[in-house]
C-alpha cells in the first residue's frame, strides 16, 4: 500500500515569485502617495485634483478586470503575466518624465492596465498548483506582499526622494518589475506542462474539480446568475475601500493630520504594514487548519473572512484618537484584520470555480467589484479632506462602517463555498445557511 502522493516543492518557488510579483505591484501604485507632497507643491494640484489623480490608476485597473480575466483563462498565466508586468513597469519609468496633471493621469491609466493582472493570474496559478486545503496558505503568503510592498514603499520612495528626487524614485522602482518580468517568463510553466510534475501529481492537483457536477455547462455570462458571486463582489468592494487608504492617502494622513516629517513616516509609519504581514499568512493557514480539523470548507473560510472584517472596523477611532501610538495601533489592527480576511477573499475563486478554466474570470469579476472601492475611497477622500480643512475623520468613518457591511456580506450573501453548479441543476439557487457544517 503506498502512501500519499507528494506534491512538487517547486510550487513554493512559484508562491514566492507570486508574493515578489504583488510586493511591486504595490510598490509600483503606492509610489506615488509618498510623492505627493512633492507633486503637489511642484504644479500646485490641490486635493481634490491630486485624489482625481490618484483615482486615474483604479478607473483602468477596474476595466481590465473582466477582459482581464478572460484572456488569462485563454492564453495563460506565463504570456499574459509577462506582458502585463512590462506595461506596468513601462509606466511607472514613463511617470518619471510627467510634466503635469495630464501626463501624470496617463501614466496611471496605463499603470492599472497592466496591474489588473497580478491577482488573477495569483489566484489561477494557486489553484493549478495547490489542494483546496493548502490554498489559504498559499494565498496568505502572496497576498503578504501587499503589506511587505506598501511597507517597503514608504522608506525605499522616501529615501529615494531626499536622496535624488522624486522623478528617480519612479525610475528605480519601474526597473526591479523589469528583472522580475525576465525571471517569471524563464522560470514559471503551468503544472501540466511543468518536467518536474508527474502524471499522479498533475492528478491529483485536479481532483478538486472532478466533482463539479454540469460544470462546462457554466459560461463567463452565467457566473453573475450565482448569488455567491455577487456576495464576493460586495464582500471585497468593502474590504478594498479600506484597504485602499493604506496605499493611497495613509501618507497624507500622517504627514498632514498628525505632522510626520519624511524621516518619520518612513519609519513609524511601517508599523500598520509589518503586523499586516504575519496576520495574512495567520489567516490563510488558520482556515486550512480549522478545514483540514474537520471543520467544513464554508464555515473555515467564512470564519476568517468575517473576524478579519469585523477588526478591521477599528479604523473609524484612529482619528478620535489624540495620541499618534494610539492611532497607529488602531490602524495596524484594521490593517491585520483587513489582511487576515485577504488571505481567504483570493482562496474564493479557486474554491467556487467549477473548473480550472473558471479560476482567473472569478478572480477578474470580484476584483472588478473591488476596485470600484478605489477610485470611491481616493475620490471622495480627496473631497472630503479639502471640504473638511483636512480632516480625515469622514473618510475614516464610512470606512470603519464599510468592513461591517463586508462582513455581512460574506456572512449572508455568499453561499456554500463548492464549486458551482449550472443553474439549471438548481433553480432553487444556493444553498443559503451562512456556516454550513458538513465537509465542503
Amino acid at each position: 500500500m503506498t502512501g500519499p502522493i507528494a506534491l512538487p516543492r517547486q510550487r513554493w518557488l512559484i508562491v514566492l515569485m507570486c508574493f515578489l510579483a504583488v510586493a511591486i505591484n504595490y510598490i509600483d501604485r503606492a509610489n506615488l502617495g509618498v510623492a505627493v507632497p512633492m507633486i503637489q507643491k511642484e504644479y500646485g494640484i490641490d486635493p481634490a485634483l491630486m485624489g482625481l489623480i490618484l483615482s486615474a490608476f483604479f478607473w483602468s485597473y477596474v476595466l481590465m478586470q473582466l477582459p482581464g480575466g478572460w484572456l488569462i483563462d485563454r492564453f495563460g498565466s506565463r504570456a499574459t503575466y509577462t506582458v502585463a508586468t512590462l506595461i506596468m513597469s513601462l509606466a511607472t519609468l514613463a511617470t518619471a518624465f510627467a510634466g503635469g496633471v495630464a501626463s501624470l493621469i496617463a501614466c496611471r491609466l496605463v499603470l492599472g492596465i497592466g496591474e489588473a493582472f497580478c491577482y488573477p493570474v495569483n489566484a489561477k496559478v494557486t489553484a493549478l498548483w495547490f489542494r483546496r486545503s493548502e490554498r489559504g496558505l498559499a494565498t496568505g503568503i502572496w497576498a503578504s506582499g501587499s503589506r511587505v510592498g506598501s511597507a517597503m514603499t514608504l522608506p525605499l520612495v522616501a529615501f529615494l526622494i531626499a536622496s535624488f528626487g522624486w522623478r528617480e524614485a519612479f525610475l528605480v522602482t519601474g526597473a526591479i518589475g523589469l528583472v522580475w518580468m525576465v525571471v517569471w517568463f524563464l522560470v514559471y510553466r503551468d503544472p501540466a506542462r511543468h518536467p518536474a510534475v508527474t502524471p499522479e501529481q498533475q492528478a491529483v492537483l485536479e481532483a478538486d474539480y472532478a466533482v463539479a457536477t454540469g460544470a462546462r455547462k457554466i459560461g463567463y455570462a452565467e457566473l453573475f446568475r450565482h448569488r455567491t458571486i455577487w456576495g464576493m463582489m460586495i464582500g471585497f468592494f468593502c474590504l478594498n475601500f479600506v484597504i485602499y487608504f493604506y496605499t493611497t492617502w495613509f501618507p497624507s494622513y500622517l504627514t498632514e493630520s498628525r505632522g510626520f516629517s519624511l524621516a518619520k513616516l518612513g519609519t513609524l509609519g511601517l508599523l500598520p504594514g509589518l503586523v499586516a504581514i504575519p496576520a495574512g499568512w495567520l489567516g490563510g493557514y488558520l482556515s486550512d487548519r480549522l478545514y483540514k480539523g474537520g471543520w467544513s470548507l464554508t464555515r473555515a473560510r467564512k470564519t476568517c473572512l468575517v473576524g478579519g472584517l469585523l477588526a478591521s472596523s477599528v479604523v473609524a477611532l484612529a482619528p478620535l484618537v489624540p495620541g499618534d501610538l494610539a492611532a497607529l495601533t488602531l490602524l495596524a489592527i484594521s490593517y491585520s484584520g483587513l489582511a487576515f480576511a485577504g488571505a481567504n477573499i483570493w482562496t474564493l475563486p479557486g474554491d467556487v470555480a467549477p473548473t480550472p478554466a473558471h479560476v482567473a474570470s472569478i478572480s477578474g469579476i470580484q476584483n472588478f467589484a473591488s476596485n470600484l472601492a478605489g477610485i470611491a475611497l481616493t475620490t471622495f477622500t480627496g473631497v472630503m479632506v479639502s471640504l473638511t480643512k483636512g480632516s480625515f475623520v469622514i473618510p475614516l468613518a464610512v470606512a470603519g462602517c464599510l468592513s461591517l457591511v463586508g462582513a455581512a456580506a460574506y456572512l449572508f450573501i455568499v453561499g456554500e463555498i463548492a464549486p458551482l453548479k449550472a443553474r439549471d441543476d438548481d433553480a432553487g439557487g444556493e444553498p443559503t445557511p451562512a456556516l454550513a457544517t458538513g465537509r465542503a
